[in-house]
């Protein structure tokens, strides 16, 4: 008789959290409860109101008889964060509040603990022909990388302490249904027909359909080699932003009208404005390895990026 995993997802109304809701939602063998700020999330059969992420929220009603947790929840990567200490800000809530929850688990009798991390752990950007790597020696630059490299460590500390065995995987860029950001913009301009200046963009960038990366967290929740390792996700396959931006549009139906203009004089001119970090995501090449969990887990991304791409038009995107 197969055991029932009884899970714990944090974050369920967040963008990730929604789709992983979806899916262990229908799920046979599983068993699903969500932990959220406030009532009424329609994709879980059992939820928990808790608050806010905190060192001091109390996980105990929501984590009765759970053994496993999937933490997605998150103080988010803000662009342009206003607060007056930004890092204290990220540590508060992606670091201070996830080890509680992480500690109240394993007290609880919690067997393993899912952590969705971020690329940004390992940096903002790879040279010509190199990758990130799941295992490599990480380099955060800005607060939120930082606060979650520190999770981690964390983490990595009361699994050694405890015994509760702990998952971490990093994703690059998100994309699908209802995504936001700066992809969603890519969507509306193209969308809009309008003429970019981007049609000479030779960067590799990875990306993670959200399926892909749903089915990644749920591999990584039973599967016995995922203990204690982290986890970088992805397509398996990079795009240049002319690339990403023509298959934008060819799903569409919307060929992308892109002008080709010499990223070098693109990137100067972001320069000027103040716009070099937005100039960068755009025009530099951030690569991930993702071997690690294809040769541990033997697990292959389920979709292409077309089929990723096309999905991202289930719903209502632009406008």
């Amino acid at each position: 008789m197969v055991e029932l995993v009884k899970v714990l997802l944090t974050g369920a109304t967040g963008f990730v959290g929604k789709g992983l809701a979806r899916q262990l939602g229908r799920m046979e063998g599983v068993s699903l409860a969500c932990a959220v700020r406030r009532s009424g999330t329609p994709q879980c059969g059992e939820e928990f109101a808790v608050g806010e992420l905190q060192a001091t929220t109390d996980w105990y009603a929501a984590l009765a008889g759970r053994n496993v947790v999937v933490h997605a929840a998150a103080r988010a990567h803000v662009m342009r964060d206003e607060t007056e200490n930004p890092l204290a800000e990220y540590r508060r809530v992606n670091v201070d509040g996830t080890l509680n929850l992480a500690r109240q688990a394993a007290e609880a009798g919690v067997s393993r603990f899912v952590f969705v991390s971020s690329i940004k752990v390992n940096g903002e950007e790879t040279g010509e022909g190199m990758r990130f790597t799941a295992d490599q020696l990480p380099a955060p630059e800005d607060a939120y990388g930082i606060s979650k490299l520190e999770a981690e460590q964390a983490l990595q500390a009361l699994a050694e302490e405890t015994g509760m065995e702990v998952v971490i995987i990093r994703p690059p860029l998100v994309y699908g249904p209802g995504v936001k950001g700066n992809f969603a913009t890519m969507i509306k301009l193209v969308h809009k027909g309008l003429p970019l200046p981007l049609g000479a963009v030779h960067n590799k960038r990875s990306l993670v359909a959200l399926d892909n990366l749903v089915d990644l967290i749920i591999t990584c929740i039973g599967h016995p080699a995922a203990a204690n390792q982290v986890f970088l996700a992805g397509d398996g396959t990079d795009l240049s932003t002319t690339e990403l931006l023509r298959g934008i549009g060819q799903v569409m139906g919307k060929p992308a009208r892109l002008i080709p203009v010499p990223p070098g004089l693109l990137m100067f001119g972001a320069s000027l404005m103040g716009k070099k970090d937005v100039a960068q995501r755009v025009l530099g090449s951030l690569q991930v390895d993702i071997s690690k969990a294809r040769h541990l887990l033997g697990w292959e991304p389920p979709l292409s990026v077309e089929e990723g791409l096309r999905r991202c038009f289930d719903s209502e995107n632009v406008s």
